[in-house]
């Protein structure tokens, strides 16, 4: 009998050829004497009808063409390995019984040897027949079967650097996909929890991460959606590609194996020195943000906190990385569910806000005492870059928090903020002197100006409870211009609940107060009793923040806002009187001079005044006090513009010697301002109380302690009142 030329290769005896068993033979025929013919059909379907109707006998045909394959490969006889291939496929696809098991076996046995073969053509054969056996869902889970040499010898294969930049690019790709085959067929088999353990995410990650940063294409936005993996040439693109993997393991990961699969990420970030610059960084972490379910949100950020808390002493630019990278996260999450971490986030913001101004500080006073003046200046500028990213952060993070857990934040922040004469448990300000105090305050107080931006309150005294107010007002009376700055605007953000500051921008005599369109609404009932216990504690602050010399134009715009503001959301009659006394003190205060001030800040209160009055009197719509207001601003502008905002703010402008008080024309009578308010709705007789700035209770004992240990006696004196 005429024997084919496999079964003579095969060693097989002719005349023993007809009693070889039937799966042998239905084998050998599949494969023609020239492979270029391919696989024969015909008897390839005898194959599988044999197959299906004797499942018990796919554990021999597997390892029969296992035996095939494995001699054609040393023979290097790759048009057969074709053929056997393309019959595994079709055995697989075709049968799904108990009895494929052993039969997977075999053909994971072939797709190893073809992977570790060193031909890209059989790595990419081998590859895709594995691709096509992961996306076969099998009926009964695997106990024993383990896929840690193909996560190997996959990652291996991401990484290829092969000469040939084509083939180089074919391997990726294959490796890639062979990667997310492993994820799919994995992933969703409670008995192959194991791909998620430490040893196989980090190879699974870095290999996705070394080919999507191995890309010229690194301003993916890392937004919602599944990327082409197509490039233009119509080839596939391996950064494309690892990028859809790593979006689909994302996606997959549960509760439990959130930070195995981030862990890899950070260390791979490490590794490349990815962190300066971290466009790339940035990038992975939109992609691990939007692909993660939501609720596992605070994981990802917390792993990001530790990875900061590990790298505390690593360069200013590395730690800004990271800060920058964490905000990326912390925006994304505060969309959705931020969880346990939100104390957690600006706890650690702080600590390390605190670490950078350590090491400014101590790289300033070395470079004092050095030669390189040039390398500290550049330091000290590094650290404001990782001062400024963590500001940034916790002002965006508390800015996209819900109202009730914003309003704890800033009394989180506020508690943080040193304080002289209160405790401060996180910030030893011994250590870091007067300097590095006011560094912590001020960028402290600059986050609160941030996380309180857009925030709404109903109630004034949920939105200023005393232990955010008494340190937040302590801090206005040192004596620090931009401290007192940014603790008005800080009161502005919350004050000012129907946005009208805008309208109000600059220090000056407003002609029409009804043009700017005011927005406001009738006082509550809370706002009231909230003006009853806490307004002597405002009128305070601004009397005393109105006499600093220091001040400079834009503090008397910030007073002049927060008047105007006070007036907007808080007067009601008994407040408007309260008002218009404080007005008076100022300028009482102002000609008097007792505590000698220069005549820039004598004339700058003046001004105040009258473009605060001026502005009342329109806000209670009272035409009388209206024509005594206009007309002593009319004899300024004649006689006194520098008794005027528009001049005395402008440069250069001529100021006078003195200031007589004798001039009454040129100021505001309390008397005169007495008689326009007479009538219903104001009490005008309280008007003749001159105003006195009281401290009680535990304001005189914060803020005493608050003013002592920088203030000149001058100071001393006035907070005596």
């Amino acid at each position: 009998m005429k024997m084919d030329s496999e079964n003579n290769e095969s060693g097989v005896c002719g005349c023993c050829g007809p009693l070889r068993p039937r799966y042998k033979r239905l084998v050998d025929n599949i494969f023609p004497e020239d492979p270029k013919d391919g696989l024969s059909k015909s008897d390839m379907e005898k194959l599988t009808f044999y197959a299906v109707s004797a499942p018990e006998k796919l554990d021999r045909i597997g390892a029969y063409l296992a035996e095939r394959l494995s001699r054609d490969v040393v023979r290097h006889r790759y048009g057969y390995v074709v053929i056997a291939m393309e019959a595994l496929d079709q055995l697989l696809m075709a049968c799904h019984s108990q009895s494929i098991k052993p039969f997977v076996e075999s053909f994971l046995h072939m797709v190893a040897k073809l992977l570790e073969s060193r031909e890209p053509d059989l790595q990419v054969l081998g590859t895709n027949s594995f691709v096509k056996f992961a996306n076969i869902e099998e009926d009964t889970p695997s106990y024993h079967r383990r896929y840690d040499f193909f996560v190997s010898q996959f990652s291996a294969m991401c990484h290829s650097t092969h000469e040939d930049p084509d083939t180089r690019t074919r391997i990726r790709v294959a490796g890639i996909k062979g990667l997310q085959g492993v994820v799919r067929k994995t992933v969703n088999d409670e008995l192959q929890a194991i791909i998620w353990e430490p040893q196989h995410m980090d190879k699974l990650i870095p290999s996705m991460l070394f080919n999507m940063q191995d890309s010229e294409d690194l301003d993916r936005t890392g937004h919602p959606g599944t990327p082409s993996v197509v490039g233009q040439d119509g080839e596939e693109n391996p950064a494309t590609l690892a990028e859809s993997c790593f979006r689909e393991l994302l996606g997959r990961a549960a509760y439990g194996n959130m930070n195995n699969a981030v862990r890899p990420v950070l260390v791979h970030l490490d590794n490349h020195h990815l962190w300066d610059p971290n466009e790339f960084a940035v990038s992975c972490f939109r992609i691990i943000m939007y692909s993660i379910q939501a609720q596992h949100s605070h994981h990802v950020i917390q792993q990001v906190l530790n990875h900061l808390d590990t790298h505390n002493k690593n360069t200013p630019r590395v730690r800004a990385g990271i800060v920058q990278v964490l905000l990326e996260t912390v925006a994304i999450a505060a969309k959705g569910s931020v969880g346990p971490t939100v104390l957690e986030v600006f706890n650690t913001l702080l600590k390390h806000l605190r670490m950078s101004v350590d090491f400014e500080l101590g790289e300033s006073s070395r470079r004092n005492s050095s030669t390189s003046v040039s390398s500290g200046r550049g330091k000290e500028s590094e650290e404001r870059i990782v001062q400024n990213a963590i500001i940034q952060t916790i002002g965006f993070f508390g800015g996209n928090l819900p109202d009730y857990q914003r309003a704890e934040v800033m009394m989180f922040i506020m508690g943080k903020v040193p304080v002289y004469g209160t405790p401060c448990h996180t910030l030893d300000t011994v250590k870091i002197g007067h300097q590095g105090t006011k560094r912590i305050q001020t960028m402290l107080l600059s986050s609160l100006i941030m996380v309180t931006s857009g925030f709404k309150s109903k109630s004034m005294a949920a939105a200023l409870p005393p232990p955010f107010l008494d340190p937040l007002f302590s801090i206005s009376l040192m004596e620090d211009s931009e401290l007192r700055q940014l603790v008005l605007e800080i009161l502005h953000n919350i004050i000012d609940r129907h946005d009208n500051r805008a309208k109000l921008r600059g220090i000056r005599i407003i002609p029409n107060v009804a043009a700017l369109k005011i927005k406001r609404e009738k006082i509550s009932k809370q706002d009231v009793a909230f003006m009853k216990k806490h307004g002597q504690q405002l009128y305070r602050h601004i009397y005393l923040g109105c006499k600093e010399e220091d001040n400079v134009h834009k503090n008397f715009e910030l007073l002049f806002t927060t008047l105007a503001i006070l007036t907007i959301e808080l007067a009601n009659e008994e407040v408007v009187i309260d008002l218009i006394r404080l007005a008076i003190a100022l300028q009482d205060m102002a000609l008097t001079n007792e505590e000698n001030m220069p005549m820039f800040i004598r004339c700058g209160i003046n001004a105040l005044v009258a473009a605060y009055l001026n502005f009342l009197s329109q806000m209670i719509a009272n035409p009388p006090f209206c024509q005594h207001v206009s007309k002593v601003i009319e004899l300024r502008t004649m006689d006194a513009p520098y008794l005027l905002p528009e001049h005395v703010f402008r440069d250069k402008c001529p100021l006078p010697e003195n200031l007589d008080k004798e001039d009454r024309p040129l100021y505001f009578q309390t008397a005169d301002m007495a008689e326009c308010l007479a009538g219903p709705g104001y009490n005008a007789e309280r008007l003749s109380i001159a105003y006195v700035p009281q401290v009680t209770g535990k304001t005189r004992q914060v803020s005493a302690g608050a003013i002592r240990p920088q203030l000149s006696p001058r100071r001393v004196s006035i907070s005596s009142f």
